[in-house]
């Protein structure tokens, strides 16, 4: 389904890429590093700040922890609509990126993720942070979609899994980046964090003034002759299978993530031992705050700290995952990678674990097998035809957000109180029929299965 390509010669090291490679390359990775901070700043404040929105509504007593009930209930159909909108950006940006370019379109999304993520700090209410964070999601699932194919198509094919490992360790950077600022801002009330998800905006002037459409794309332009492929012939022809294939695993695969990513966090913030520790440690120090506001506060680091440790693992993944992809081939490091998830989560939550073994050896194991998720940025746009490119990998890759938004708030509802072991394993098993599905997917030309 790929056509050939009217961009320069391929490169066989760094130094052969050519300036507006160079500048492709920039841009995209710049796009995912923020995408990643403004993906994870909620989650990692999320219990706390609904709970203040909450109170200051006059909806749970002043007194009222973040395991509360109606916190848990609200902070879960937030994080949902957040995975509802990046579904629909994955759709609706990615459609952009076919009729007007991926440069101006990655320009679009990160000013949408930007702008909305920063709007998050005046929400004085739970359903109005629930709007911009659906708002700031749909720049972030269409920056997924523009940004990989505009790499698939100015960027060595035979790199690509070496790419979709660089990008993802953008996200991952992001991520650390979240961590680093909730770490930081601890002591602040939460809706500060938002504020730092302002900074993407700034590059957007950059990217309109340097990182030009690519040539792949001008040209299926000028030979389609004003016909545009729409979103229904992604379920015509032999594209149909494909796309059906590909939605399949990636809505099992991030279910079951975005599931991890959400509610281990809430896991352990509630964990009583956690709790035990941070009464302990109150007790060494000399502070102005009450008890009940440093210990908030101590979570919130071990919070961050875990976070940060299970994006290390993920960028140790990603190198990992595409070495398996150059090797045995996208498919079967799939299947692979989604085995190691099924097991490292069955374990992990199987049985109770103390805090401390959670955040240093159990999570870090999970984040590990999350690399996978990386391969899917340079496998999936080639499967589609040039014009249907970023429809096709947006809509397939981010239809699966759709299933995650309904498994956050199902998942959610399986928890006991503040313990979400339940949750966390029925989220496990949603990888088991992905790894069958994996198997049959269709294979590229470019590596060496």
């Amino acid at each position: 389904m790929e056509p050939k390509s009217t961009a320069a010669p391929e490169a066989n090291s760094l130094r052969e890429l050519s300036p507006r490679q160079w500048k492709s390359g920039i841009a995209a990775w710049l796009g995912w590093l923020f995408d990643g901070l403004d993906m994870h700043l909620y989650g990692l404040v999320a219990s706390t700040f609904v709970a203040s929105l909450l109170i200051n509504q006059a909806l749970i007593p002043a007194d009222a922890t973040p395991a509360h009930e109606l916190v848990k209930e609200k902070s879960g159909y937030i994080q949902a609509a957040f995975l509802v909108g990046w579904a629909l950006g994955g759709a609706f940006f990615g459609r952009l990126g076919d009729i007007l370019g991926r440069s101006r379109s990655l320009a679009l999304t990160i000013l949408t993720y930007a702008t909305f993520t920063g709007l998050s700090f005046f929400a004085e209410t739970w359903w109005q942070l629930l709007i911009f964070r659906f708002l700031a999601a749909l720049g972030i699932g269409g920056e997924w979609a523009v940004g990989s194919s505009l790499l698939s198509e100015t960027w060595p094919k035979k790199w690509r899994p070496w790419i979709a490992a660089v990008l993802q360790t953008g996200v991952n950077l992001g991520v650390l980046l979240a961590c680093l600022t909730t770490f930081l801002m601890a002591d602040l009330p939460p809706k500060w964090v938002f504020l730092v998800g302002i900074l993407p905006a700034l590059m957007v002037f950059w990217i309109r003034r340097n990182v030009p459409e690519p040539e792949e794309w001008h040209a299926a332009k000028e030979k389609s002759k004003g016909h545009q492929p729409g979103i229904l012939d992604l379920f015509r022809g032999e594209v149909r299978r494909t796309t059906l294939l590909t939605i399949i695993v990636c809505a099992c695969g991030l279910t079951a993530w975005w599931a991890f990513m959400f509610w281990h966090a809430q896991h352990l913030r509630n964990m009583p031992e956690l709790a035990a520790t941070a009464k302990a440690e109150f007790a060494k120090v000399v502070t102005t705050l009450d008890s009940a506001k440093w210990e908030m506060g101590y979570k919130q680091k071990i919070v961050s700290l875990a976070f940060f440790i299970i994006i290390c693992a993920s960028i140790v993944g990603n190198f990992a995952a595409a070495f398996l992809a150059r090797h045995l081939g996208y498919r079967r490091s799939i299947a692979i990678c989604y085995l190691g998830f099924f097991i490292t989560m069955g374990a992990t939550f199987i049985q109770p674990r103390g805090w401390e073994s959670l955040v240093y050896v159990w999570f870090p194991a999970v984040g590990f097998f999350s690399g996978v998720f990386g391969l899917f940025t340079m496998y999936l746009p080639p499967l589609f035809p040039t014009l249907l490119r970023t429809t096709g990998a947006g809509f397939c890759y981010n239809i699966g957000r759709i299933a995650s938004a309904v498994g956050v708030v199902v998942s959610g509802s399986l928890a006991s109180g503040g313990d979400f072991k339940k949750t966390l394993l029925f989220a496990a098993c949603l990888f088991v029929p992905a790894i069958f599905v994996a198997l049959v997917l269709p294979e590229h030309k470019d590596v060496n299965p």
